[in-house]
Parts: C-alpha cells; structure tokens; sequence
C-alpha cells in the first residue's frame, strides 16, 4: 500500500533532530582527517558549487567560509561553471572546489567537476547524503551523511543535514571555538518544530495568503531562497526571495493584504532589515519575523514572530532558521490537492540527456 499523502515529507521534517544528531557524530569523526587534508592544500580561493537546494547552500557556505577563514569564496550554480568556465574559474590560482549534492549524481555537478579538474586542476571536496555515489568517490576528500537520505523529492532534512556539515567545517578550520557548541543545534530544532509547529501550519492554511516573499541577506540569503524553494515545490504557491533591503527597490510593488512576508532577520542588520518589515506591513502584508531575539523590534498586530533563542554563535545559525519554513510549506501543500512527497514534474536526481560538454 503507497505512503498517505505527506507522509514521507512529514515524517522526514520533523525526523531533524534524530538526523542532525547522526550527522554531527559523523563529522566529528572526520575532524582530524578534514583539518589534515585542508592543511595540505592551503588554497587561496574556495568554489562552492551545487544546483537548486545545493546551490542556496553553496551561498551560505561561501558566505560563512568567506567571513570566519578570511579567504575569497564564490558560490556558483554547477551549470555556470560547465558551461562558463572562464567566467567562474581562475586560472593560476591555488583553489578548491566544494561540490554540494543530495544524490552526488546530478549531471551538471558532475560535469562541473569535470571541467574545474581541466580548467583549474585543484581538489575537489563533496558534501553529499550518499558516500557511495560518484562525486563522492570522485572527490579528493568526502564528508557525507549518509543518514539525512531521504524517500520524499523535495529536500528537507537532506539540506538541513549537508548545512550542518558546511557550517561544522567552517567551525573546525578557522578554530573559531563553535564546533564546542554544535550539539546544541540538536535540542533548538527540537525545540522549534514543537514550539512553532502550530504557527506555520495556521500561517499555511490561511485562504486569504496568496502570494509568499521570502528575505534574508548576508549569511541567511542562501536561506531564504531555500525557504521560497520548498514553498513553490511542494505546494505550487506563487512564492519569491530577495535580498532584505533589495526587496524595496521594485519587487515591493507585489506585496498587498494577500502578501505574507517572511523576513530572517540577522544580528548585524537588525535595525534596518526590521524597518523592511515595518514597511511591508503598512503595505497591507502580513508579516512572520525569525530572529535569534526580538529585541527592538517592534511590529503591529497581524504580525508573527519566531524567536530562535539557540545561544548560539552566528556560524552555526542559519540551519535553524528553516525547519519552521518547512512546516509551513508542507501545510500549504496539504491545504490544497498537491503531494509534498511527489512535487510536480520533479525527479530527485536531474539526469540531462544531452552532454554539457
């Protein structure tokens, strides 16, 4: 007998904890080996590369990387450097390449390491969710989480997991000292998905919502496109993401009462990423705010807050920004007729027929 609607989907969300929990005792048992292989290379730029869910999180892995190891890091979608290599890749550069992918098969990622070995000749670093596929046996080095797998087709615990890698790895080589404090990503989203549970199962399955806006910068941009991801995947709901303060720069014109803005506020721009939402309001949205702490921030009534209260540092941060916004997407798909676990048109692996070579 096939699985109940959302079954897998659901199950797979709120299975996070027990996941993050595996895929943190996986990494520690990688630390002394991933800190010796990136002492032998010491490259002076990192590429960070994937395609969809991958990609955002190349964002927010370059992001991170680039700020606490204090070396370039770019972040391009797979296919950009298949097919554009001598606008992604530097020649005489001592670089890495780190390839993020579910599966580890998917064709442009695969390519792109094809072509970054010809083109820029440096290591190759996989991060997947299986150990056994090809760009993990093809990579230099592979930190994978072969726990995080998963039956539905849109990502969920799959990202959440390969970010909790990235932001770990980030963590041991710069010696920032927040690797200590990793396993308290385990209790916060656990916290979190019981806490707001509610919250975005109702904010989902309010009628009147039709249009979703999705914000964040700086570390939490890769974020918030995942966020949009998930909304107009599994549900089909008209949905967008944008930088914070981008937003009212034009695409602001979109938002009415029917509009609910989602803003992933950091600790760095809080004033002015909390006045975006203000602004959002008097346009007639409604508006749900995450943020480590409320602060100062001070909305009107309609409004909704998450308040992560983690105590963590900001470089294991972003991860626990999503889980809520996974709720909330499978409820708005539940809500209606379309099945989270089979997005439409979707497969989990993008297989292209033609070559991109």
């Amino acid at each position: 007998m096939s699985a109940e609607r959302g079954a897998h989907t659901y199950a797979e969300i709120m299975s996070q904890p027990e996941v993050w929990a595996q895929t943190i005792e996986t990494f520690h048992s990688h630390s002394e080996s991933l800190k010796a292989f990136w002492g032998g290379q010491q490259p002076d730029q990192v590429i960070f590369t994937g395609c969809g869910s991958t990609y955002y999180l190349s964002q927010i892995a370059a992001s991170l990387f680039q700020h606490s190891l204090r070396i370039p890091a770019y972040a391009y979608p797979a296919s950009e450097i298949a097919l554009y290599p001598d606008l992604t890749l530097a020649t005489g550069t001592n670089s890495m390449l780190v390839t993020i992918s579910r599966s580890g098969s998917t064709t442009e990622t695969v390519q792109a390491v094809r072509v970054y070995r010809e083109k820029a000749a440096g290591k190759v670093l996989a991060i997947t969710c299986d150990s056994q596929s090809p760009l993990a046996q093809g990579a230099d080095y592979n930190l994978a989480t072969d726990a995080a797998q998963e039956k539905s087709l849109a990502q969920t615990r799959s990202f959440s997991s390969m970010t909790i890698l990235a932001e770990a790895m980030v963590a041991l080589l710069s010696d920032s000292g927040d690797l200590a404090q990793i396993d308290q990503l385990v209790p916060t989203v656990r916290r979190l998905l019981g806490e707001y549970h509610d919250l975005a199962r109702m904010l989902a399955e309010t009628p009147f919502i039709q249009r979703f806006f999705f914000l964040g910068s700086g570390f939490l941009r890769g974020m918030a496109s995942e966020a949009m991801l998930k909304m107009k995947e599994m549900s089909l709901a008209y949905s967008e993401a944008y930088h914070m303060l981008e937003f009212r720069h034009g695409p602001m014109s979109m938002v009415n009462h029917q509009s609910l803005v989602v803003g992933l506020l950091s600790d760095q721009a809080f004033p002015q990423e909390a006045a975006v939402l203000r602004d959002m309001q008097r346009r007639g949205a409604r508006v749900l705010a995450l943020a480590e702490a409320r602060g100062s921030l001070d909305l009107s009534t309609g409004s909704h807050f998450v308040e992560l209260a983690s105590g963590l540092p900001q470089g294991l941060r972003p991860v626990i920004y999503l889980p809520v916004l996974q709720l909330m997407a499978y409820y708005r798909a539940m809500a209606g007729t379309e099945n989270p676990d089979l997005p439409a048109d979707l497969s989990s692996v993008i297989s292209l027929n033609e070559s991109l070579t």
